[in-house]
Order: C-alpha cells, then sequence, then structure tokens
C-alpha cells in the first residue's frame, strides 16, 4: 500500500508502486515514477520526468531531476533515471539531461552524502560512494565502486575510473584512472588505490587475485612515473605486461580520454 502524507503533494500523474511512502510536504510532479519500496522524506521535491528504482531512501529536503541548469536546455522533455536501493541523504540535488529525450544516469546501491550536487548528463555507475558536498559538473561519469571524499569537485566531462578513490577537497580536471589514488588541487594520481582493497571486504580490489594486484603494481610506474609519452608507455605495458583483465582494462581507458589524465 502506497502511504502519502496529508500534506505532501503528490500529481495523479505520477506513478507510484507498491509501499512507497512520501513524507511530510514533499512534492511528486507530473510524470514522475517511483519503484516499489522507496521511501521519500519530508520536504523533497521530485520533479517531473524523474523515474525512480526500487527500495531507495531520499532524506529531507532533496531536489531531484530539476532542470538542467546548462542554458542550452530549452525546457523540452529530458529525464533524471535512479536505479535501486540508493540513498540520497539531507538535500542532494541530481539534474535532468539537456538535451531533448536524453537521460542524466545514476545506477544501483549508490550512497549520496550531504548537499552532493550532480548535474544535467550525468553518469554515475554503481556503489559508488559520494561524502558531503561532492560536486559533480555536467556530463561527468564516476565508474563503479569509486569514493569521492567531500567537497571533491569534478569539472565537466572527467571521467572517474572505477574502483577510484579522489580525496576531499580536491580539484579535477582530468580524468582518474581504475583503480587510482588522486588528491590535490588540481588533483594528480598519487598510486594504487590499496586502501579500498585494504579497508573493505566486499570492495572488487580486495577479491583480485595476488597476480592482478602484482601486474598493476608494475605497471603503475611504467604508465605514470617514467617521464615518457603516455602513448608510448601504454605500448610499453602491452608489450611486457602478461595479458590480464585488469590491467586491459586501465590501458583501454587511458587510450579512451579525452580531457587527458591527471599525471
Amino acid at each position: 500500500m502506497v502511504k502519502i502524507h496529508p500534506t505532501a503533494i503528490v500529481s495523479p500523474k505520477a506513478e507510484l508502486d507498491d509501499e512507497v511512502e512520501i513524507a511530510a510536504y514533499s512534492i511528486v510532479e507530473d510524470e514522475v515514477q517511483i519503484g516499489r519500496g522507496t521511501t521519500v522524506g519530508p520536504h523533497v521535491q521530485i520533479c517531473q520526468f524523474t523515474q525512480i528504482g526500487q527500495e531507495c531512501q531520499i532524506y529531507f529536503g532533496c531536489s531531484i531531476g530539476n532542470p538542467s541548469k546548462d542554458l542550452k536546455h530549452g525546457g523540452w522533455r529530458s529525464y533524471a533515471k535512479i536505479g535501486d536501493r540508493n540513498t540520497l541523504r539531507e538535500y542532494v540535488s541530481i539534474s535532468r539531461a539537456t538535451g531533448e529525450d536524453d537521460a542524466t544516469l545514476i545506477g544501483d546501491d549508490n550512497l549520496l552524502m550531504n548537499w552532493v550536487n550532480i548535474a544535467h548528463d550525468a553518469t554515475v555507475g554503481n556503489q559508488t560512494i559520494m561524502a558531503n558536498f561532492a560536486t559533480l559538473g555536467g556530463h561527468v561519469v564516476v565508474e563503479d565502486y569509486a569514493r569521492l571524499g567531500g567537497h571533491a569537485a569534478l569539472h565537466p566531462f572527467v571521467r572517474i575510473g572505477k574502483c577510484a578513490m579522489v580525496g576531499a577537497c580536491s580539484k579535477f580536471v582530468k580524468d582518474i584512472p581504475p583503480f587510482m589514488l588522486a588528491d590535490g588541487h588540481p588533483a594528480r594520481i598519487r598510486g594504487l588505490n590499496l586502501i579500498g582493497r585494504q579497508t573493505a571486504s566486499n570492495h572488487p580490489m580486495a577479491q583480485f587475485d595476488p597476480e592482478t594486484v602484482r601486474l598493476l603494481k608494475k605497471s603503475f610506474p611504467i604508465l605514470f612515473r617514467k617521464n615518457v609519452p603516455l602513448k608510448q608507455a601504454i605500448q610499453t605495458v602491452r608489450q611486457e605486461i602478461p595479458t590480464n583483465v585488469e590491467v586491459d582494462y586501465l590501458l583501454n581507458f587511458l587510450e579512451t580520454s579525452e580531457r587527458g589524465i591527471a599525471l
């Protein structure tokens, strides 16, 4: 059964699955879809064309699916699509995409802490954690299992690779590759994210076999500490390091970077 507080305003054109709860003074606009078991706290605004999955928890003061702040946005239909089991703490803001029928995408099982801001056309993977005031510019990509420190600021179009950890109060103007630890103003790669491997048994890097860890450690100085052009360093790794799924993923990320790598 759906539970809606008497002071909440829910459009008759919104679609709410079973066991959805809408708390006091929240607003759910036209053509919103909310999946089974999701709870919406007080004073939340869920804007038009937003889609939210199952068993999400949305806390006080969040603004979800607000119109794109890109000046090119003409008020047409665009989306914010949020997956299952996400936790959005107080005052999180997520904007819809800019282009007609485009979408800002949030995957599953993410934790977005207080005041996290996700701008238009961003893509967030699964099981990420973003601490208070982390800010994603438009078109930013944050891959699975990434960790963002508080007040981390990501320039539009930056990519953060899977399992990367980025430091609090850092400024990111270039891409951070998978499995890396980055920090600074502007941010630079500081090393492999061995913290994730050491501190969380369910972190994917904690599941890497010793050979994968050895190959990543061997690849790191060739790619990021030899003071040679990155293209040449990638070729060296492909020639000298045995084929490995995670190393290949890292190299493919480097080769497809458009903003450059934060060396």
